[in-house]
């Protein structure tokens, strides 16, 4: 099998990989038709976690080996591999599994291959309505939705975004769908165009007005995207956390003390609702790619995400 393998913070291609085996948990084995690149891959590549093995956790595929009901089928799948034992499990918050495993990041291969192995629970049907180059953006969208599962936002909501990158780009389009009154910092005027069906307001970092707003998700990953939002909230305001820091933040804990700030942090979202979601509404998801590359050029791909102003690269097994 042919995959792209990180070890030591360095990635390979390579094509003497064992094809995986579908059994006992992981009873599917899905053949990839498409995955993407995302920024948590890169940090990756900069030493984010240690981990050996293929690459990658966004895709779509076609079950090959598994359940009935899902062989032949179109599939998106969660990236969290549960025990669906321990108390987080019982409770009903698997993505906080003890002893997880994660998708390409944590003690299991991922999706830059021609196949991979996971359990039927992890598995979604993508409806006829969706194609591939949108169900591929599946994982990442259901992230952008969790900020609406766990933060109420209504049409008298004024948010604001900093950061219209990968994953903001799919955040805006999330809250866009709530009808709320969305403010996104943009740098970038080709970010900016890709933003256009969203109905945000664009603005740029010196003309936010301090103090005003009701709730700031912040997924630039660095300390001044986190201080900007953070000045950005009136008094009880609620600041979401979206991005994974490389290293310790610096956070003004007595603004947050002093005018009670909420602080939410928000990961993995729900698939069900990201698939119906692009089956009931065009969200323009191919404004988002940028290129397409086989298998056998997946280091290309992943330079090629790496320059400045690409969004989505996508890899096709």
């Amino acid at each position: 099998m042919k995959g792209i393998w990180l070890e030591n913070s360095a990635a390979t291609f390579r094509d003497d990989l064992a094809v995986p085996r579908a059994g006992g948990m992981e009873n599917c084995l899905v053949r990839l038709s498409l995955a993407g690149i995302c920024s948590t891959d890169l940090a990756m590549l900069d030493g984010l976690y240690p981990f050996t093995g293929v690459m990658g956790h966004e895709f779509t595929g076609v079950v090959e080996e598994g359940p009935g009901a899902l062989r032949g089928c179109r599939v998106a799948g969660e990236i969290n591999i549960s025990c669906g034992e321990c108390p987080p499990c019982h409770a009903g918050r698997s993505k906080h599994c003890q002893k997880r495993s994660v998708l390409g990041m944590r003690g299991h291969d991922g999706v830059f291959a021609e196949y991979v192995t996971l359990p039927a629970r992890n598995l979604h049907l993508v409806p006829d309505a969706v194609p591939d180059e949108a169900a591929v953006f599946t994982e990442p969208l259901a992230a952008a939705l969790d900020v609406l599962e766990q933060v109420e936002i209504t049409p008298d909501t004024r948010l604001l975004l900093v950061g219209a990158g990968r994953l903001g780009q799919l955040i805006a389009r999330a809250l866009a769908t709530s009808g709320c009154d969305l403010w996104v910092v943009i740098r970038d005027p080709a970010k900016a165009e890709r933003l256009a069906t969203t109905g945000a307001r664009l603005i740029s970092a010196s003309d936010i007005e301090g103090g005003v707003f009701d709730v700031a998700v912040e997924c630039t990953g660095n300390d001044a995207g986190l201080a900007m939002a953070l000045a950005a909230l009136r008094p009880r305001g609620n600041l979401v956390l979206k991005s994974t820091y490389p290293a310790t933040s610096r956070v003004d804990m007595s603004r947050v003390v002093v005018d009670e700030i909420r602080i939410t942090g928000s990961r993995c979202g729900p698939f069900d609702k990201a698939l119906a979601l692009m089956a009931e509404r065009d969200l323009h998801l191919e404004a988002l790619i940028d290129a397409f590359y086989p298998l056998e050029r997946g280091l290309e791909a992943l330079e090629k995400s790496r320059q400045p102003g690409v969004l989505k690269v996508l890899i096709k097994p």
